[in-house]
């Protein structure tokens, strides 16, 4: 039996969706407290467990990203520690002339991940 796909307009509705807010207005909101048009309302009250599973997706992947994005600052320093421990002049220039070519290209991701600022969650991004 084929598995059924997840409708994107719905996952992203839902990670938009403001659940608290139902119980105390009996509708649907975003999460900026915009209330859900009747058309949006329909979409997510059709959500079927697929769509509600690819939404916990998303925001593990969010999660994910969060978490690497916490640790790269120790990650990079840790990662540059045996090449500056080799230097007698230590700066990162010349720890850097000790890199092969994918141990540099380790050093751009982790750099490029502890300078980037966060990103704020959005489905289908992470």
């Amino acid at each position: 039996m084929p598995k059924t796909q997840a409708r994107p307009e719905i996952v992203v509705l839902l990670c938009d969706a403001d659940i608290k807010r139902k119980r105390e207005t009996n509708t649907w909101n975003h999460l900026d407290g915009r209330p859900f048009s009747k058309e949006e309302q329909a979409l997510v009250l059709s959500a079927t467990r697929v769509e509600f599973e690819e939404m916990q997706e998303q925001f593990k992947r969010y999660r994910e990203y969060q978490r690497a994005m916490d640790e790269a600052p120790k990650a990079l320093q840790r990662f540059l520690a045996p090449f500056m421990e080799q230097l007698t002049q230590k700066n990162l220039g010349n720890a850097v002339e000790l890199m092969n070519e994918d141990e540099r290209n380790e050093f751009d991701r982790l750099l490029g991940l502890a300078t980037e600022p966060v990103r704020s969650f959005a489905p289908y991004t992470f």
